[in-house]
């Protein structure tokens, strides 16, 4: 059974933060300002409110927030990256262009001078091919995102100086510097040797981690310190022109038209781009169509993803795409679309799709009767996080019987789904 709570006033909510904050030893240096930010699939009053819990020395908070704080200070003398170190050029001969070859695919024949990648290739679903890694876009990319996500979250929470000059030079390198940016395309991304110079496909390696940046460049946004009018109108710029990039490329558009994952990553990622740069009519429009295109087609009655369920990591896939659908439900909050009670062309919602999970969440693989190559029960648990915050007490009550990430579970103080697998 679910319920909604009723929801308390945003300007409140805010008061009461301001002045707990503010009447806290230190306040004045430590505390960041308010207003809230602008974040797009983080729920900017749950991250006021876990600000207030920490402060107030809160136990509940205190793990999560250690192991996040602890990332963060990696991050301080990690990096900064870029993309133009590579030594692999893309077909452009511009380092500044984003490069990676298609994990799945594998050389079939021995690599020669007169055939130097092996060809012809052929792909093994699941099966990662630890040659692409020779190529680093991919994994520095990786590196570079976290890293300025975790910085962002450390400053807002803290208010320590360093966290957010860190993250700002993190965004700079990547984004802005003429000598280090990423040039805004994805064109030559997830390329086959000897097949083809780029795929749409590729586009997942950025949709599944950007709008991460984005909510980092939002938090940055409400009153960072070293972070300036200049920083936030070149990453505004740098989105539109992804945006732009995504909306009008072959790439881009091949990327939208698929059904699984891809698109529900796509859509996530275009939503999220179109809210921060303020065209909040497209990113309503993004999420209304994204309930036919989608959620119509990806969740059966019985709240089973027949489209994850052909992978080969059924169940790894099944938690991917929850996590798409999940941030682009928080979006939806934002601009008034209720994802999460849509009621889908064969009857069910993503609260069915979710708590399908449940049994094989809490009992282990035995439950779950789909091909899984490296199952793991924690691989769901920021599905449930998310469903039981929306009032989904079957979710929650299944948290308490869900194994833990590696780690430690840090929903608390990072309140939207990641890849866990």
């Amino acid at each position: 059974m679910r319920h909604i709570t009723r929801p308390i006033r945003l300007t409140a909510i805010v008061a009461i933060a301001a002045g707990v904050i503010a009447a806290l030893p230190g306040a004045a240096s430590a505390a960041p300002p308010l207003p809230l930010p602008r974040t797009v699939t983080l729920d900017s009053t749950q991250l006021l409110l876990t600000k207030v819990r920490y402060h107030l020395g809160d136990p509940a908070i205190t793990v999560p927030m250690r192991t996040l704080l602890s990332e963060a200070d990696e991050a301080l003398t990690a990096g900064p990256w870029t993309i133009a170190a590579k030594t692999e050029l893309p077909p452009s001969g511009d380092p500044h262009d984003y490069l990676s070859e298609a994990p799945y695919w594998w050389p079939t024949q021995p690599k020669t001078a007169d055939n130097p990648w092996g060809c012809p290739y052929i792909q093994r679903d699941g099966v990662r091919n630890p040659a692409v890694d020779d190529i680093t876009d991919h994994a520095v990319r990786g590196s570079a995102f976290d890293a300025i996500y975790r910085l962002s979250l450390a400053w807002y929470y803290t208010g320590k100086r360093a966290y957010a000059e860190r993250a700002r030079l993190d965004l700079r390198t990547w984004f802005l510097d003429a000598a280090t940016r990423m040039n805004p395309n994805m064109n030559y991304t997830q390329f086959i040797p000897c097949v083809v110079d780029g795929r749409g496909t590729g586009i997942i390696e950025f949709s599944e981690a950007l709008p991460d940046v984005i909510d980092a460049v939002a938090i940055l946004d409400s009153g960072a310190p070293a972070w300036t009018s200049a920083d936030h109108a070149g990453m505004t710029s740098w989105f539109t022109q992804f945006l732009q990039w995504l909306q009008t490329s072959k790439n881009g558009t091949d990327e939208a038209a698929t059904t699984n994952n891809h698109g529900s990553f796509f859509d996530e990622q275009e939503a999220a781009l179109a809210l921060y740069t303020g065209q909040r009519d497209l990113a309503r429009t993004i999420v209304r169509t994204a309930q036919t295109t989608h959620l119509d087609v990806q969740i059966a009655a019985d709240g089973t993803q027949p489209l994850e369920l052909v992978r080969t990591r059924s169940w790894h896939y099944s938690m991917f795409n929850l996590m798409a659908l999940t941030r682009l439900a928080q979006i939806g909050k934002h601009v008034g679309v209720d994802v999460w009670h849509y009621r889908n062309a064969n009857g069910a919602t993503l609260f069915d799709a979710i708590d399908y999970l449940i049994p094989a969440a809490t009992q282990g693989q035995s439950a779950w009767p789909y091909p899984e190559l490296t199952f793991q029960s924690y691989y769901a648990s920021d599905a449930l996080h998310a469903a039981a915050d929306v009032g989904d007490r079957a979710a929650a009550k299944a948290l308490r019987l869900t194994p833990a990430p590696p780690g430690g579970d840090i929903w608390a103080v990072r309140p939207a789904a990641e890849d866990l697998g």
